[in-house]
């Protein structure tokens, strides 16, 4: 794969710590203790376990109940994966060069795929963060009171909150590392590129959590079952439709935006506003009326998502804690090591509505052992 490592590529991994040469083969493991910090592990650790964790609960969700909506947002979000992230990797081989470049390079961890470009922790963190996301808005009846696009529209937000927590850390932490001159990254909000925020927080998980919903979930809601052949198909138009969902979404920005990055920096903020707002309105409404009794849609658990919710944010928490010293004493956004450091005030309000959004879902109301959870609702559903 040498006639695949861009220069731009090399230079990145340089920075990073390492060599194309280092990173070889399609699947490659090394020791946790050798990797460029202690965090890498950890972060690694974290996400694989979340995920690993999550499919056994989507397997015996089906199983005991005979709901596979969660099953098809895990499988939904991996397909989304490998089909976004192969032409981002090899811009070269997929023709992609001139549109994309590259965009970054990741850092290698335990276990490596792809010639050093995909560790295994992003090919879990897709599936996982899906499943925080969708499950808390599902716990808070959202779906269900108020329709798929704006049930989407706050699965987006809620992982807009968990995603951004990580993605203002990694760069500082030496998780990946960024191209700074890449025209698809601009602007940048601090060690960020925009787009990441809005389209890789916001956007492509609600684009997911439409489909899924659409395809599936409204379906097993009203009480439809579907058999294992019926939910293959409708997994991979999931994840393929997602995938059109993250072209089209950020259209407004893309399109509007192409000459200016000013512009298109504006676009993609008063996009994730937009979102936020619908979100907020929606989960703090629905969230109420089922603290008051007011609401007919039947109680959804999955303690699961709650506690593991918590394990994720209570890690984060202590490895931002851990980095603070150097981002308080970095310079013009980069610290005495080189990295660049992500926004402190945007990390600390991420975390704040993903903790009221987790706390949220322990205070509705959750169905009595023997109900059925996948009763339809007596509520109409705006699809």
């Amino acid at each position: 794969m040498a006639d695949l490592c861009t220069p731009t590529f090399e230079d990145l991994a340089t920075r990073l710590g390492f060599t194309c040469a280092e990173a070889g083969g399609p699947v490659e493991f090394r020791s946790p203790t050798a990797l460029e910090n202690w965090t890498l592990p950890v972060l690694e650790f974290t996400i694989v376990l979340g995920a690993v964790l999550a499919l056994v609960y989507a397997i015996l969700r089906l199983r005991r109940h005979g709901d596979p909506t969660n099953l098809v947002v895990w499988f939904g979000a991996t397909a989304f994966l490998f089909v976004i992230e192969p032409p981002i990797y090899f811009p070269d081989a997929f023709g992609t060069e001139e549109y994309l470049g590259t965009m970054f390079a990741h850092n290698l961890f335990s276990v490596e795929f792809l010639w050093g470009r995909l560790p295994l922790y992003i090919v879990a963190i897709y599936p996982f963060m899906a499943t925080i996301a969708f499950e808390i808005v599902r716990m808070l009846g959202v779906f269900k009171r108020y329709g798929v696009i704006v049930g989407a529209a706050s699965v987006g937000f809620v992982h807009h909150a968990f995603y951004e927590i990580f993605d203002h850390l990694g760069p500082q932490l030496r998780w990946w590392e960024w191209t700074l001159d890449n025209k698809v990254n601009l602007p940048f909000f601090d060690s960020v590129p925009l787009p990441s925020v809005v389209v890789f927080a916001a956007l492509w998980p609600m684009s997911l959590a439409l489909c899924a919903q659409f395809f599936v979930g409204r379906h097993v809601d009203a009480g439809r079952h579907f058999s294992g052949l019926q939910l293959l198909w409708r997994t991979v138009v999931i994840g393929l439709s997602a995938s059109v969902g993250v072209f089209v979404l950020p259209l407004p920005a893309t399109v509007f935006g192409a000459g200016s990055d000013t512009v298109r920096g504006v676009l993609y903020a008063a996009e994730l506003v937009a979102l936020s707002a619908v979100a907020i309105w929606a989960m703090a409404t629905q969230w109420s009326r089922m603290r008051s009794g007011t609401s007919t849609i039947p109680p959804y658990s999955n303690d699961f998502v709650r506690w593991y919710a918590i394990a994720y944010l209570a890690v984060f928490a202590l490895l931002w804690a851990t980095a603070l010293p150097d981002w308080f004493d970095a310079v013009d956004g980069v610290t005495a090591n080189g990295d660049p450091v992500g926004s402190l005030w945007y990390t600390a309000g991420c975390f704040a509505v993903a903790i009221l959004s987790v706390a949220a879902t322990f205070t509705v109301p959750r169905p009595a052992p023997d109900s059925a959870s996948t009763a339809a609702s007596g509520e109409p559903a705006a699809v």
